[in-house]
């Protein structure tokens, strides 16, 4: 073979390569992945949280978890409730939200994966968590997570699910695993739910309940949305007489804090659209001595 056709066969191999690449279907473009909400009881003294974001990034190198809080009352399914679905809304529609507040641990209570309508994951024990999401934005589907696969491994404790189960199980739903693989399907007329209770009014006035108190600040959280508290006929401004804990008060209703004096107390509307208590700079449940659930009832105005 004479230089020139060595030459002319090295360019025609190097012009079917080219044209071969051209065509050649272009590599993959890796998902982002869903962000996970990371909601629990077990508080921060420990090394518990750590644990179980290692756990998450072990399998889903790089996900984002946001922490929701890990300071729910011990035990508290209710409070988790409303923490998840204060939250959700704020979160993006694909995220996935793993919520550990599981008394019943390593019980026959299931460990689940529910789809929101919203398009949101929930990866939490059946025992109630989702009541309010379930009511707010309904549950398209759910699954119960029995495949190891999506579990830590088959060394599962009986008390650290968080870790072993849910953790894993929201870390693969993150990196955009298929959810029908975590486990048979559940009906979701079927999952636990809690029985929660809005106030009601009748002749004598409206009946409401101490839920909860805000953070640090001892303001009381109350079961009364602002529709509701609105039918009663009181305006910003106005004195609102009050049977709390069995003992008679007339608090100010007003827009915020510092409407009034430091050191008194008012109803307010809170950030989520609830009637509440507060004492200006104060915490009303030390001043008042009150601890949920506590029964409050305030009369139409006259």
């Amino acid at each position: 073979m004479t230089l020139r056709s060595s030459l002319a066969a090295v360019l025609a191999g190097l012009s079917a390569f080219n044209i071969a690449a051209c065509h050649r279907a272009p590599a993959p473009t890796p998902q982002p992945m869903h962000v996970i909400g990371f909601m629990s009881d077990f508080d921060v003294k420990d090394d518990a949280i750590g644990i179980c974001k290692a756990v998450m990034e072990g399998i889903a190198p790089g996900v984002r978890v946001i922490d929701i809080t890990h300071q729910v009352t011990p035990f508290d399914i209710a409070e988790g409730a409303r923490f998840l679905a204060g939250s959700a809304p704020y979160f993006p529609k694909d995220a996935v939200f793993v919520g550990v507040v599981d008394p019943t641990v390593g019980s026959s209570r299931k460990a689940i994966i529910a789809k929101s309508k919203v398009g949101q994951f929930f990866v939490v024990p059946d025992n109630g968590l989702l009541t309010l999401v379930q009511d707010r934005d309904g549950i398209e589907a759910a699954r119960e997570i029995t495949n190891p696969d999506w579990m830590i491994g088959s060394r599962l404790s009986s008390t650290f699910h968080g870790r072993d189960i849910f953790s894993p199980a929201g870390a693969h739903l993150a990196r955009g695993d298929d959810w029908t693989q975590a486990g048979p399907a559940l009906d979701v007329a079927k999952l636990v739910r809690l029985d929660l209770h809005t106030a009601t009014i009748d002749a004598k006035g409206l009946h409401g309940e101490v839920i909860g108190t805000d953070g640090p600040f001892g303001n009381l959280i109350l079961n009364i949305p602002q529709s509701v508290f609105a039918q009663l006929g009181y305006h910003l401004g106005d004195l609102v007489p009050v049977t709390l804990n069995g003992k008679s008060y007339s608090i100010p209703f007003h827009k915020t804090f510092s409407d009034v004096p430091i050191g008194q107390p008012l109803f307010y509307i809170d950030s989520r659209g609830r009637l509440s208590l507060a004492v200006d700079q104060g915490n009303f449940a030390e001043t008042y001595r009150i601890v949920p659930p506590a029964q409050l009832l305030i009369p139409r105005k006259p």
